[in-house]
């Protein structure tokens, strides 16, 4: 049928080889159909005319897309070596040093405002995961800050988390922070997070540094700053961050026997990836009496040789999980690269991520904190929401994204609503005790804590921490498809978005029998939630909206979930059926009622 004036232009949906109902009974997993894409007509040069003057301007508007293209939301990453099919060099020196550089120039104008008067010797922390472009383009940082007049202390291999605590623990108390990593993504990537005491920058204020950092880029054309008039400064902060993190466990244990020790007698079992996280396993666990014993790829590979350093990575949970039930050990952890993230296995080998590891926290965060709400992204099970509720807690449904998740709950805390956990199925997840800092490490050890609380107020310790989530009701089909937006890369956004609004008029025009735009309260999931006062909202980085399905035979029995990628030209739909075939039968209405209608 051709498409409605309305729609965007959609290609053939499915290949004939893809058959909607091989999906299997009880489904959980990610699906990802090349075939399965979104095609566009070919966005038209802006030049109107083939003269030397415009086409500069062409030219230079090309070089200043270059740098604005590598904002990914509040963080900015790119390709940084060559080895990536169709995907081009990016994350240049030059293209570092302009954008730091911006940073830099925007901590100190931002520090001058608040004090009233010009400010000196601004300090600027700069930390890194192992990847193996990390060392070059370090030196576009120390030269970017250099040229922005700021003063220079090199971390050297760092965390996410601990850039940011760089800025509050004395005696650094840094002005700003930046940690080079690109999290989960391939060795070829990597990027850059920006802090100052504050927190995490938004995407709107990484948005502006990028804007100007463009317009540096664009006029400058020239090599990176490799001769540094000041090198930077060497610090150890990981002893210090690590020594913060061992203390918090040792004073809400509390161990009436061993104070200092409190984790003897327990077996806990790390994974860090080759990333940065095996600091925890020998300056944290080991140092307060745990044996670590089995534990995995501690030792940072910039190259990441036995897997994904990620905790939602099936790969990675599978080989925690046997050393878990090799060694009969408590717990087992799982980090990201940058230990943003985290996820653990229980002593029964149970993986514990995504919605598992949403419900373990929150079940902790009640017992301390009593009716707080939580606010996760909008891709959380029915019966997670449940799990909560029936704990005493709110569930606030909010936007997909990390940065979007913590922003709603700092800014329900800033109105009064007591808000203490904000996680987002990925596994970042920040508390409100913890500066909303979302930190892998930091919620390991909140597991910690209750373990160990747990046995000494005589828990069976056949069950472990998993008992917490018991009871957690789990969707029988999960499903992720990915439509690739087929356009000029400065207009993928922009068509993602035309298409997703589409998804939004036929749900509204009823042209998908069944489905209904889900609400939280008053307000959609995509754009607030019941809690929600407030009426300027930080505005969208990524358009999505999530509608939940039923039918005569079943009522409600799932929903799905359209959203815009901030990481790559393509639209994600998520599906989550508490039915047998739920996820079929939703996928099969999206594309005949919606793809190519």
């Amino acid at each position: 049928m051709a498409a409605a004036s309305t729609s965007p232009n959609f290609s053939t949906p499915l290949h004939n080889n893809i058959n909607l109902k091989t999906f299997p009974k009880c489904l959980n997993t990610k699906l990802s159909f090349s075939s399965f894409y979104v095609s566009y007509n070919k966005s038209i040069i802006r030049a109107k005319s083939f003269g030397a003057t415009k086409f500069d301007e062409v030219v230079v508007d090309e070089e200043m897309d270059k740098i604005r293209r590598l904002q990914n939301g509040s963080d900015v990453r790119g390709v940084a070596l060559e080895g990536e099919k169709g995907r081009p060099v990016d994350l240049t020196p030059p293209a570092v040093e302009a954008i730091v550089e911006s940073f830099g120039e925007w901590v100190i104008s931002g520090l001058e405002s608040e004090k009233g008067h010009p400010v000196e010797n601004v300090r600027v922390s700069l930390g890194r995961d192992p990847r193996i472009s990390g060392t070059k383009l370090s030196t576009a940082v120390f030269a970017g800050l250099a040229r922005a007049g700021c003063m220079v202390y090199d971390m050297g291999l760092a965390t996410t988390p601990a850039c940011f605590m760089s800025t509050l623990l004395p005696p650094f108390m840094y002005d700003a922070s930046i940690m080079m990593t690109a999290s989960h993504l391939p060795y070829t990537r990597n990027g850059l997070k920006f802090f100052t005491k504050r927190g995490g920058l938004t995407s709107q204020q990484v948005e502006e540094i990028c804007d100007k950092a463009a317009h540096k880029y664009a006029n400058r054309l020239a090599k990176v700053s490799t001769l540094l008039n000041v090198l930077p400064t060497k610090v150890d902060f990981m002893s210090t961050y690590a020594k913060h993190l061992r203390e918090i466990i040792k004073e809400r244990v509390n161990h009436p026997l061993h104070y200092d020790t409190p984790l003897q007698g327990f077996q806990i079992i790390v994974n860090a990836g080759n990333g940065s996280g095996g600091f925890f396993t020998w300056d944290v666990l080991d140092k307060l009496g745990a044996d670590t014993f089995g534990s995995l790829h501690l030792n940072p590979d910039g190259m990441f040789p036995n897997h994904i350093p990620n905790p939602e990575d099936k790969t990675a949970m599978a080989l925690t999980r046997a050393a878990v039930l090799d060694n009969s050990a408590d717990l087992g952890i799982v980090f990201d690269t940058d230990v943003d993230r985290s996820g653990v296995v229980d002593k029964k080998g149970n993986p514990i991520n995504g919605d598992r590891l949403i419900a373990l926290m929150a079940a902790i965060v009640l017992k301390e904190n009593p009716g707080s709400t939580i606010v996760t992204d909008a891709r959380t099970s029915m019966g997670l929401t449940r799990f909560i509720t029936e704990r005493g807690g709110h569930h606030c449904l909010y936007r997909v994204g990390y940065r979007n998740v913590i922003d709603k709950g700092a800014q329900l805390n800033d109105e009064g609503i007591e808000t203490h956990l904000m996680m987002e199925t990925s596994g970042h997840g920040a508390l409100k005790e913890n500066h909303f800092l979302d930190d892998g490490a930091y919620m390991v050890v909140k597991i910690i804590i209750e373990m160990v609380r747990m046995k000494l107020a005589g828990s069976d310790d056949d069950e472990g921490i998993g008992i917490l989530i018991k009871d957690l009701e789990e969707p029988c089909e999960s499903v992720e498809l990915r439509i690739n937006i087929i356009s000029e890369a400065r207009d993928a956004k922009a068509k993602g978005s035309e298409a997703i609004q589409t998804f939004r008029k036929y749900i509204e025009e009823g042209k998908l029998k069944g489905w209904e735009l889900d609400a939280c309260g008053d307000c959609w999931v995509s754009e607030g939630c019941l809690l929600d006062s407030n009426h300027t909202p930080t505005p969208i980085d990524a358009y999505m909206y999530r509608a939940k399905v039923s039918n005569d035979e079943h009522g409600e029995h799932g929903w799905v979930h359209m959203r815009q990628s901030i990481h790559n030209p393509n639209i994600a739909v998520n599906m989550q059926s508490s039915v047998q075939g739920g996820c079929w039968s939703m996928a099969r209405a999206f594309r005949d009622k919606y793809v190519t209608y």
